[in-house]
């Protein structure tokens, strides 16, 4: 079981992003959970000092990749800023049959892809748990707050991003 206190995830060196862009994909099925992952994303973001931050929805979970992917190519070529991170955010609850294995798989699949396609990070936020009580726990409740977490990761990945780009560019 994955357990924040037995990382380091939280603390956070070196320089933090200056002028950060962060565009949440969030769904609409198991909206309370999501809502929830979403605000203390945005929490953690606001505190961390993004300067921007956009929430985008979709009906579902495996439609989170296809939303990410067509926000950065729609941003293409545009006076528009492109996003520095992506995040998303869903839950998806088991049920009775192989549907959310299904889904799990394509939407985790998706982020991999985006992950190896776009050269930004897209960071996983996604609860794939049994049931609602195991989702509760992760939005504040034993778990920790994987929104937060999700947050804090995202800017861990711009800065390595930023890093990497640097020393190569050099």
């Amino acid at each position: 079981m994955a357990d924040v206190n037995k990382s380091n995830l939280n603390s956070l060196t070196g320089i933090l992003p200056k002028n950060a862009f962060v565009v949440l994909v969030k769904t609409e099925w198991n909206a309370d959970i999501v809502d929830e992952l979403e605000r203390g994303s945005i929490h953690k973001l606001k505190e961390l000092a993004v300067k921007k931050i956009m929430t985008v929805t979709v009906p579902g979970a495996v439609e989170i990749p296809f939303a990410i992917k067509n926000y950065w190519e729609y941003s293409t070529g545009k006076k528009k800023r492109k996003p520095d991170a992506f995040i998303a955010l869903g839950c998806v609850i088991r049920g009775g049959t192989p549907h959310f294995e299904y889904v799990c798989q394509a939407v985790t699949e998706g982020i991999v892809q985006l992950n190896l396609l776009l050269p930004v990070p897209t960071i996983f936020g996604v609860l794939t748990v049994d049931n609602e009580e195991q989702a509760k726990e992760r939005i504040g409740g034993a778990h920790g707050h994987k929104g937060e977490e999700a947050a804090t990761t995202a800017i861990k990945m711009i800065s390595l991003n930023q890093s990497l780009k640097s020393k190569i560019l050099k």
